[in-house]
């Protein structure tokens, strides 16, 4: 569903509480796993709905991912840091 800008101007802004946030964990063809969330900035109620009667909701989110068990052979060298020693 395509959503029309002044349907941004009559969005309902609503506070949420997060109850459960899950990582969801893939294993990659090259060994590599990926852990990925989604976590949640904000929530508007929009004015229109689906064809069920549902409202339709626009949701401002960020994904935060982790990349773990990365075989040696996927990685690459890492760089010297420019950072003087402490």
């Amino acid at each position: 569903m395509a959503i029309q800008q002044d349907a941004l101007h009559d969005a309902k802004d609503l506070d949420f509480t997060e109850l459960e946030e899950h990582w969801n964990v893939y294993q990659l063809s090259d060994g590599t796993k990926l852990k990925v969330k989604l976590i949640v900035r904000g929530v508007k109620r929009l004015n229109q709905f689906e064809a069920d009667g549902a409202p339709v909701y626009l949701i401002n989110s960020m994904n935060i991912v982790r990349a773990l068990d990365i075989p040696d052979s996927v990685k690459a060298k890492p760089k010297k840091s420019s950072m003087p020693p402490v």
